[in-house]
């Protein structure tokens, strides 16, 4: 079951990439994202998925992380890639995904306040909760450029 959860953790082995293991673990959200535009158009329901997945990746990162050792090993992704579909609550146009997607990596790689202050959390939820902060700016954002066009 731990080798499992682990597995899950890494995004199918993604996020043992050499190169930007947390962008190409994300990617692993994008058929998630995809098909919660697609199938479920009730914005409610949406966010129900959407919270039941983070709080699924919270356990799944925390022992992945005792497992692996550190803090908030980068090879664990499955906080971003089960946040991504945050960015396209509501949304129904298939480039929000690359919009969610990218606003997503930005505002989880620079860490803008106040996912910066969040650092200092340890466990699984300190794993999660950047990312899921990251991704309600980028769909506030998302939902702004939307808006405009």
């Amino acid at each position: 079951m731990k080798n499992l959860i682990k597995w899950i953790a890494v995004g199918f082995g993604t996020g043992w990439s050499p190169i930007m293991p947390g962008t190409v673990g994300t990617l692993v959200g994008l058929p998630l994202a995809w098909a919660m535009m697609v199938y479920v158009p009730c914005a409610g329901t949406q966010w129900a998925i959407c919270i039941a997945m983070t709080l699924i990746a919270i356990p799944i990162c925390g022992v992945a992380e005792k497992m692996i050792g550190g803090k908030d090993p980068g090879c664990i992704v499955a906080d971003e890639y089960l946040t991504l579909p945050i960015t396209v609550i509501g949304l129904t146009s298939p480039w929000a995904l690359l919009s969610g997607f990218i606003l997503h990596r930005i505002f989880d790689i620079t860490k803008p306040p106040p996912i910066k202050q969040l650092q200092h959390i340890h466990g699984g939820f300190g794993i999660v909760v950047d990312d899921f902060l990251a991704a309600l700016i980028a769909l506030g954002i998302n939902h702004a450029i939307f808006a405009w066009i």
